[in-house]
């Protein structure tokens, strides 16, 4: 009887626990789908719609559009964090499919075309069910997600159609399940008890990751700080409702200056200290209302308010900036260089805006002014020069990069006595560049650092090649302001040295006068270093910049190269002509040779050498040439041969 009653009372405890575990199993199905919409919102506004450009999708994606798109859907579905991803336009057409499945097809599905309206749809489903004759797949979570895109009012441009995993979804279930059970025989109280505390925590779950989702979309993981994306976002509405009320607001990018240096000397991590001790200076010294932003690497963003203040603000952050950071007991400080436009005045379109705080922060950077506001008159880095310099980092490890050599010949002997080393560029699409073409453009960056080294180790090594055992010709390379004042420069460059076993005193170094005055005093430690390891230094343009007598005495130099533009035209232009003079006699009295370069016509070539000229170089002699024509050159002339 016993046995009876508590097989007739298990039965609705039987029952309950069943449609608990129903319950169970709807509710988490509802919550996956809740997630998969949310997953695929995300996925759709920081990786999707930054891919796309503001013309809706059925006009076709261009090849940047999809080489982006297979880039991140290559990552996303390799790490299994999505099945499959396509994009729809408006009409329901798939124009891409990672899998290349259905790709001009039109099935006029209702989700798609409703996704189209705005609406967002969700629901359990297989990978492949949408093919009779295929096995149907894993099962998954298919999110149709209406995309965006363009600045300021976005507009909807296509739709994204996404399918998600849903085994880790499913193993949830299967383990709440599993509990469910084992409570169950313990009693009906304890079953409620278990059931409330099971749905209390997927909650939790549920509600902390998405929050903890959310934050990562918008935050930097290493500072902290809003990231671009949060930052754009910001700055669209800073801008808009500055228009709304006919106010002004400032943005502004801000660089750090040779912080390559301290991840190359003191590693990765430490710079990675550096970085975060800034954003925390930079975030306790934001005044109200304001904001700043980690963009990327060592770049920050910040939206100032206070368009008035906005200079004299930027300024008294660069000297936050400039105060030491102690890092395991060693005191470093890096300088900042800021750009910054004000809107209306200066545009209402963000991105036209960043890029132009960004020009004003290449043109402070360049003149080391600290701050600078855009000025279009200053704008140089227009879309196709930007692309340039993205594109020569790419194009130095692709060995797009030549030498063309120019020698210099003494005028007592006609000895060659020196050639000097003269980038060119084959570009895939622009042909043969000239260095004005694109090493202005990357001397403000990191490139010139990497093109710098390039050309130094292709010059020596090429003048091994072409003069193995001649001690007497030299190789000169030109080296630009941001180099010469880094100061792992001289080792780079005596090491390379030692690497190729080529004797100190076959290098020239030229640099020009402004280069000089951009760190005087880390300059001159950097010559130094080189002149005392026996490399030769060359100053050259002399004569246009600004270096006073004393600290030119005070330089460990071997000789002074004129401007071409006094050897031009010195015997139509008496002035040019002392000025040659004078710049001859100065050399000689500090014990310095004296190089004419630009030397075009037999006359000029005379006169330089009744002046004292020591060496002479341009057309006349010859003009720049590629290694082999050079080599030739060498052997058939007969100035030539006797150094060569």
């Amino acid at each position: 009887m016993f046995a009876l009653y508590a097989a007739i009372s298990l039965v609705p405890v039987l029952v309950l626990g069943i449609a608990l575990a129903a319950s169970l199993r709807g509710e988490a199905q509802r919550r996956g789908l809740a997630e998969g919409r949310s997953e695929a919102q995300l996925i759709a506004r920081t990786a999707v719609e930054p891919a796309l450009s503001a013309r809706p999708v059925s006009a076709g994606l261009n090849a940047r559009e999809r080489r982006q798109l297979r880039q991140m859907t290559t990552s996303a579905v390799a790490n299994r964090d999505v099945l499959r991803l396509r994009i729809r336009d408006l009409s329901g057409t798939v124009v891409f499919s990672n899998d290349g499945s259905d790709v001009g097809h039109n099935d006029h599905d209702d989700d798609a075309l409703d996704a189209a309206q705005g609406e967002v749809s969700a629901d359990l489903t297989h990978l492949n069910a949408d093919f009779h004759d295929v096995d149907p797949g894993p099962a998954s979570v298919e999110v149709y997600q209406p995309l965006t895109a363009g600045a300021g009012a976005r507009r909807r441009v296509g739709v994204l159609e996404l399918y998600l995993p849903y085994a880790p979804i499913s193993r949830d279930i299967s383990s709440g399940l599993h509990r469910l059970y084992l409570d169950l025989a313990v009693g009906l109280g304890f079953l409620y008890l278990a059931l409330f505390l099971i749905t209390a925590s997927v909650s939790r779950g549920l509600r902390r990751e998405a929050a903890l989702n959310a934050y990562l979309a918008e935050h930097d993981t290493l500072t902290q700080l809003p990231n671009r994306t949060y930052f754009h976002r910001r700055a669209v509405d800073a801008v808009a409702f500055a228009v709304r009320h006919n106010e002004s607001v400032a943005l502004a990018i801000v660089d750090l200056d040779r912080f390559k240096e301290v991840n190359d000397t003191l590693g990765h991590h430490n710079g990675d200290r550096l970085l975060t001790e800034l954003a925390l200076r930079l975030s306790a010294n934001m005044r109200p209302g304001d904001m700043v932003a980690r963009l990327g690497g060592d770049e920050f963003g910040l939206i100032v308010r206070d368009v008035e203040e906005a200079e004299p603000a930027l300024r008294r952050l660069l000297e936050i900036i400039d105060r030491e950071v102690d890092i395991d007991g060693l005191p470093l400080s890096v300088q900042a260089s800021m750009g910054f436009v004000i809107a209306p005045e200066d545009g209402t379109d963000v991105d036209v805006l960043l890029q132009r705080a960004d020009v004003a922060m290449y043109v402070a950077k360049a003149q080391h002014v600290g701050v600078a506001r855009y000025d279009e008159a200053l704008d140089q880095y227009d879309a196709d020069c930007l692309a340039l310099v993205s594109e020569l980092r790419r194009g130095i490890d692709a060995g797009e990069l030549l030498l063309h050599y120019q020698p210099q010949s003494t005028l007592v002997d006609n000895r060659v006595r020196a050639i000097e080393a003269l980038v060119r560029w084959e570009h895939p699409t622009h042909g043969l560049l000239s260095p004005d073409r694109f090493v202005p453009l990357a001397e403000p960056t990191d490139v010139i650092d990497k093109l710098t080294r390039w050309v130094l180790r292709e010059a020596l090594t090429d003048l091994r090649a072409l003069a193995p055992s001649d001690d007497e010709l030299c190789v000169a390379v030109n080296v630009s302001a941001r180099s010469i004042v880094r100061t792992s420069f001289a080792h780079d460059v005596l090491e390379t040295l030692e690497d190729l076993q080529m004797p100190a005193g076959r290098l020239i170094i030229e640099v020009t006068e402004t280069a000089l005055l951009v760190d005087p005093e880390r300059a001159a430690r950097v010559l130094t270093t080189l002149a005392n390891a026996g490399v030769k230094i060359s100053l050259d343009d002399f004569g246009t910049g600004h270096t006073s007598l004393g600290y030119l005495s005070a330089l460990p130099l071997h000789e002074l190269k004129i401007d071409r533009t006094f050897i031009a035209d010195m015997l139509h232009n008496s002035a040019h002509a002392a000025i040659v003079r004078s710049i001859i006699d100065l050399g000689h009295n500090l014990e310095l040779r004296v190089v004419g370069e630009g030397v075009e016509s037999n006359h000029v070539l005379a006169s330089l050498h009744d002046s004292g000229c020591d060496i002479a170089q341009g057309f006349l002699l010859a003009r720049p040439m590629p290694r082999d024509e050079i080599e030739r050159w060498l052997v058939q002339t007969p100035s030539a041969a006797q150094a060569a």
